[in-house]
């Protein structure tokens, strides 16, 4: 037997994951709800379920205590239900909607990545939900884990009227492939795949480990449409955006690519002797790789080489909430976005939203990576009466721009990695915000991450506030860290650590401050992300300071999350 007294964290979890595929571990998760939560064994809690889209979770209010930096986990489960390119129908949300109510007491949260994700799960009820949840098409399956995670794309696939492509069936077709595919249940970490055919790469294609963008190449009077190839992407502590190499992909080429970097990625040794590195970016940010040497890695792999690049204009500042009403590729049909705040949405309102898609629409739905919620093929003559009932039920088909750009992880009311409450404090900034200034305007992403993990995407947006703590008469206290000016697109950038620091209630007050400075100095046409970019980390903490400071850095004290209340 193995001494896990000296295993490192990433020696267990290697061990684990070759002692068993958990995806064929459903007979044991039948028992556990059987026996109760008192029979599920630690590899199971700490390991072998995230493959199942099951984490066990915090207390609902904040976690306090745990060790080891994570929280103490409470006898529940948050849930992560994977919807593929963002892809859905009334039936399949109004099944979500039945079980949220059940069994996760009523409220849910759209993900970055195009999920829904439920909390406050048993183990008693945890098979019974899985089971409706398949007869409803959908699954849980490798939502977490170190397998594929959910495969995003354009929730306007097949909708866009300026899309290049419709990938939907592409992105089905790679997630078909993936989900439950015993070649690829152990893989070093968590692997990202984005597939879109839009012309603005709404699903952030720059900051997945794999990211396809379409593209069409033209030669004389032949045209085709393949895609560009980014790897290595990815935010989190060490953010990294995509690094593209010299290939076009043809449609036929997608599958097999897709496959022959998840096998690099899965073969990397280096990669699995360190959990905090074992990312495919690293790669490139620890091991010499470059894109050259990936692609002729990549080429032996899949057994053919791939044509060079095409030419391809990267989108420029465009935003891409998808709320309001707009016209689709169909001139007889329009789409809805409903923004929902934060990504916090309840059974209720997956249910009338459901039910609206019928009565208005066609049935379908789509989630966003910016948390909303889309009904598309909305004949003209139903889409006025269609966003008055979705505001009615609290999904805003449109809002001001601190509500709809405002993105928020799940926080330490259920992560046991967070270090500060987002979900409540999101809304009351949005509201704080909304208050003070109502003749704001501007297109906002305001993200708001609850440590330095990054679930919040607090690096590619225009204000991102990392969760910290800050000690005030001897107790830690909620604060944020700002960072500024992060974008996709053509100017692309990871956000900058302005060096500023505030208590988690002081938010509102710099944020308002650097805004208004915004709105005085702005140059004609002059977006936020432009503004940043020509002022100085010193100006823009002077602006939300609203004195001069001095810089603080990002952790001002190494060390484990500091979970406890008091330190």
């Amino acid at each position: 037997m193995p001494n896990s007294v000296t295993e490192t964290k990433a020696q267990r979890v290697e061990r684990l994951k070759r002692e068993k595929n958990p995806w064929d571990g459903l007979d044991e998760i039948r028992r556990f709800s059987r026996e109760g939560f008192t029979s599920i064994p630690p590899e199971w809690i700490g390991t072998y379920f995230r493959w199942w889209g099951v984490y066990t979770q915090g207390d609902g209010a904040g976690v306090v205590g745990g060790q080891g930096g994570e929280g103490r986990a409470l006898p529940y489960f948050m849930v992560r239900i994977r919807i593929p390119s963002g892809l859905l129908t009334s039936h399949q949300l109004r099944t979500i909607a039945s079980v949220t109510e059940r069994y996760a007491r009523g409220s849910a949260d759209l993900t970055v990545r195009q999920n829904i994700q439920l909390h406050w799960v048993t183990i008693e009820s945890l098979p019974e939900l899985l089971d409706q949840l398949w007869s409803a098409g959908l699954t849980t399956k490798g939502s977490c884990g170190d397998d594929t995670r959910n495969i995003t794309g354009c929730p306007l696939a097949g909708v866009d009227a300026d899309e290049i492509c419709d990938t939907s069936q592409l992105a089905l077709e790679a997630n078909q492939f993936f989900v439950g595919n015993g070649d690829f249940y152990n893989l070093p970490r968590k692997f990202k795949i984005c597939i879109t055919g839009c012309s603005v790469w709404c699903a952030y294609p720059e900051i997945n480990d794999v990211g396809l963008t379409a593209i069409r190449r033209t030669s004389g009077t032949d045209s085709e449409i393949g895609f560009s190839l980014r790897v290595g992407g990815g935010l989190s502590t060490d953010p990294h955006l995509g690094l593209r190499l010299n290939a076009f992909v043809g449609w036929n080429q997608a599958i097999p690519v897709l496959k022959g970097v998840a096998e690099i990625f899965r073969d990397s040794e280096k990669l699995r002797e360190n959990r905090e590195r074992a990312r495919l970016k690293f790669l490139f940010l620890k091991h010499g790789w470059t894109p050259e040497s990936f692609q002729a890695e990549l080429e032996q792999r899949i057994g053919f080489r791939l044509d060079p690049a095409a030419p391809e204009i990267p989108p420029n500042d465009v935003y891409r909430d998808h709320v309001g009403v707009h016209p689709q590729k169909q001139s007889e049909f329009c789409y809805v976005g409903a923004a929902v705040l934060r990504g916090r949405i309840t059974a209720q309102q997956m249910r009338s939203a459901a039910d609206l898609a019928e009565r208005f629409a066609g049935g379908e739905l789509r989630t966003t990576n910016m948390q909303n919620l889309l009904i598309i093929n909305v004949p003209h003559r139903n889409m006025e009466a269609l966003a008055i009932e979705l505001d009615a039920v609290g999904l805003r088909v449109g809002g001001s721009p601190f509500w709809r750009g405002a993105i928020a992880c799940s926080g330490s009311e259920f992560c046991k990695l967070a270090i500060t409450e987002t979900k409540s404090f999101s809304r009351w900034l949005v509201e704080e915000l909304e208050e003070r200034m109502p003749g704001f305007e501007q297109h906002l992403k305001l993200h708001v991450t609850g440590c330095p993990n990054s679930c919040g995407q607090h690096w590619i947006a225009d204000i991102g506030i990392e969760g910290k703590k800050i000690k005030v008469d001897g107790r830690l206290q909620d604060a944020y860290y700002f960072c500024a000016g992060g974008a996709v697109g053509l100017n692309q950038g990871i956000a900058r650590p302005i060096g500023y620091r505030c208590l988690a209630n002081e938010v509102p007050d710099a944020i308002e401050r650097l805004l208004r400075r915004y709105l005085d100095e702005r140059r004609p046409g002059e977006n936020l992300r432009q503004f940043f970019a020509r002022h100085s980390d010193e100006s823009l903490r002077e602006s939300l300071a609203g004195e001069v400071v001095a810089a603080v850095v990002r952790d001002p004290s190494p060390g484990r999350v500091p979970h406890a209340l008091e330190g």
